[in-house]
């Protein structure tokens, strides 16, 4: 489903990622763990192309996606910025902070990208946007404002508008680490059932317990690099040195 080739990139002078490879097959789901700083929330935009690999390639779907970009040739990449809404339309992400538009109720949030997205009608999004909301326990607040919904609640519009759009992949950034522990548990479901539904998805997490509950594979990054990937018990029991050290800090 996802092939994430020789994948390289930097800000500045800090080298984030160094030389990544990743597969991740239908159906499955890859929970992405190291300390902070390692790279894991740069893997994940690089991606969907939210922030473009200066090397490397992302092949979806058996279709090859590269950086592009040209320094003489303006019409090129306007071509190019117009094809990547396309590959995050089928790539969904969920961020840490929500990035839900204020000015917009719930049903509103979800039903703008299924307009501007996939060319839905205004009455068909909106019909596909109450469903999406409904499944996450949302039923009540479709036209109440952000400023009205507790954290958790804002996490599950973001959840619902990804899920919205129909991705063949969805990609979970440390969903739970901006809110309040009692409202943990409530997202942690939310992507529970989504194992339970069979989704593609890849989630970089600090929450361990879970990581190992609903993982097939684990991946260590630490320093820009994958250390090591393997199922929860491999990784569980690991000697590789760097993951035995951060296992054992967190775990015990």
């Amino acid at each position: 489903m996802l092939e994430i080739k020789s994948v390289s990139k930097s800000f500045g002078e800090l080298h984030v990622l160094k030389d990544v490879n990743l597969n991740v097959a239908k159906g499955e789901v890859v929970c992405i763990i190291g300390p902070s700083g390692s790279g894991k929330s740069t893997l994940l935009r690089c991606m969907n192309f939210i922030s473009p690999p200066d090397s490397g390639e992302i092949v979806f779907d058996k279709v090859s996606w590269r950086s592009y970009r040209s320094k003489f040739n303006v019409l090129a990449n306007l071509r190019y910025e117009k094809k990547l809404p396309q590959l995050r339309a089928e790539i969904g992400m969920v961020f840490q902070h929500f990035n839900v538009f204020p000015h917009m109720t719930t049903l509103e949030n979800v039903s703008l990208g299924l307009q501007k997205v996939r060319k839905i009608k205004k009455d068909e999004a909106k019909q596909v946007a109450t469903k999406s909301l409904e499944q996450v326990g949302l039923s009540d607040k479709l036209q109440v404002y952000p400023d009205q919904l507790s954290g958790g609640q804002k996490q599950r519009v973001a959840i619902a508008r990804a899920l919205a759009l129909n991705p063949k992949v969805m990609l979970f950034d440390e969903v739970t680490s901006a809110l309040d522990p009692e409202l943990v548990s409530g997202i942690l479901d939310e992507i529970r059932r989504l194992v339970r539904e069979g989704m593609t998805m890849i989630i970089v997490t600090h929450e361990m317990k879970f990581a190992f509950q609903v993982a097939h594979r684990i991946v260590f990054m630490d320093q820009g690099k994958i250390v090591q990937v393997g199922t929860p018990a491999e990784i569980r029991n690991t000697q590789e040195p760097r993951a035995k050290a951060f296992l054992s800090s967190i775990l015990e």
